[in-house]
């Protein structure tokens, strides 16, 4: 039931956050329902679109609500959330959160890498080397929520014929020796554009969120160039930060 208690020390702003959230994890709302419009929520809370909005927008800026102008404001449907702590290849963060992962695509590829590529893999401008690339279309059993690029160092013994249906770090690994350690991470957003649209089945106009990683070994070699392009309201990143 929404009530807000007039007679609490309270602040409404506060009450009317606690009221959201519990509205985000119940059935009715955290597939991603539409929330009741702001007059008539401010209305069965009995306080101002003001005093609402505030804690509105406190759970947009969390990730856990959206505004969509002319739609309305909805609860984000449960997606997946990475960090920067403890960093783990895809397949261990969707096993780790219990999500069954289908791939949609999967092609492999070799490619001649562009500038930002050789430079990451210290190769030389004049020589012509092709990149083992590795593309995926990833997601749960009901929709792909992320499309990969991956670019691997041409020093390593990559065939193209390897089974990367497996987890990626672990076939390195086990057939390889190669052992990933760091990742560094750049985290962009756009919109999705026609292409990437198609791949996630989303709105060239919908939001998505870029996500490069830089892979190396335990010797500090570079190993993968990935690029994720994962749908805005199926990934949250988290940062975590202690002083």
């Amino acid at each position: 039931m929404l009530k807000i208690d007039h007679s609490s020390g309270k602040p409404l702003h506060l009450q009317a956050e606690e009221i959201l959230r519990r509205l985000i994890e119940s059935d009715e709302y955290k597939n991603g329902k539409l929330l009741p419009n702001e007059i008539e929520l401010s209305e069965q809370l009995h306080i101002s679109r003001n005093t609402l909005r505030q804690a509105i927008n406190k759970l947009v800026f969390e990730g856990l609500l959206i505004r969509k102008k002319g739609v309305g404001t909805k609860v984000v449907r449960k997606g997946i959330v990475g960090g920067v702590k403890n960093w783990l290849s895809f397949s261990q963060e969707m096993k780790m959160l219990g999500i069954a992962i289908r791939n949609f695509e999967l092609h492999i590829s070799f490619k001649a890498p562009g500038p930002e590529i050789r430079n990451f893999f210290n190769l030389d401008d004049e020589t012509d080397q092709r990149c083992v690339v590795l593309e995926r279309v990833r997601g749960k059993k009901e929709y792909p929520f992320v499309y990969f690029i991956s670019y691997f160092n041409p020093k390593l013994p990559l065939t193209g014929e390897e089974d990367f249906t497996m987890p990626l770090y672990e076939l390195l690994e086990k057939q390889y020796g190669v052992v990933v350690k760091t990742s560094k991470e750049e985290i962009s957003a756009r919109l999705a554009g026609d292409f990437i649209a198609e791949k996630l089945e989303i709105a060239a106009n919908d939001p998505i969120l870029i996500r490069k990683r830089f892979v190396y070994d335990v010797n500090d070699v570079p190993v993968e160039y990935n690029i994720g392009y994962y749908r805005a309201d199926s990934f949250t990143y988290t940062i975590e930060a202690q002083r």
